[in-house]
């Protein structure tokens, strides 16, 4: 049990029997001997290799240690897995977000126009002598000269957007 352990640690730790013998200042084919279960390390050494492993010495001591690079190779593509999924989803999401937002953004223009349209620019026939009336009917007038240039380009890049951004497949 002892060998085993010693045997598969040196190896997770990725250290060669030499490097660990250098480490415990003993020849490397007394390293060879303990993972043959030729023999065992003093007590002392016992505490040394547990230092040298970074590993308690009741592990040392106890149940057979499995290399687990398999297991751990494999946890590690379930965790990626997991995490392509959920970026694949919030891709998604995103897409239909902004899907969304280009869809709302042609109505509000739309509804916006025909606003305009119906109130067929109030404004014009205003009492412009009156200060604050002069000031409300320019601001209303140059909302409504801005809105009617831009809003061509405005559902036109609505459209565009709701498109591109549309579900594939």
């Amino acid at each position: 049990m002892l060998s085993q352990n010693i045997k598969a640690i040196r190896k997770s730790k990725g250290l060669s029997q030499e490097e660990l013998a250098i480490k415990l200042n003993v020849v490397r084919q007394t390293i060879s001997k303990w993972e043959q279960g030729l023999s065992v390390p003093d007590s002392d050494l016992l505490i040394s290799l547990s230092e040298a492993l970074e590993t308690p010495v009741s592990t040392l001591l106890g149940e057979t240690v499995v290399e687990s690079r398999i297991d751990d190779l494999k946890a590690i593509s379930e965790k990626l897995e997991i995490i392509n999924l959920q970026l694949a989803q919030r891709k998604t999401t995103r897409r239909k977000i902004l899907h969304w937002l280009f869809l709302t953004l042609c109505l509000a223009v739309v509804a916006i126009f025909l606003v305009l349209l119906a109130l067929n620019s109030p404004y014009l026939g205003w009492d412009y002598r009156d200060p604050e009336t002069a000031v409300a009917g320019t601001v209303l007038h140059a909302v409504d000269w801005l809105f009617v240039r831009a809003a061509p380009f405005l559902f036109l890049g609505g459209v565009v957007g709701a498109i591109l951004t549309k579900k594939k497949g």
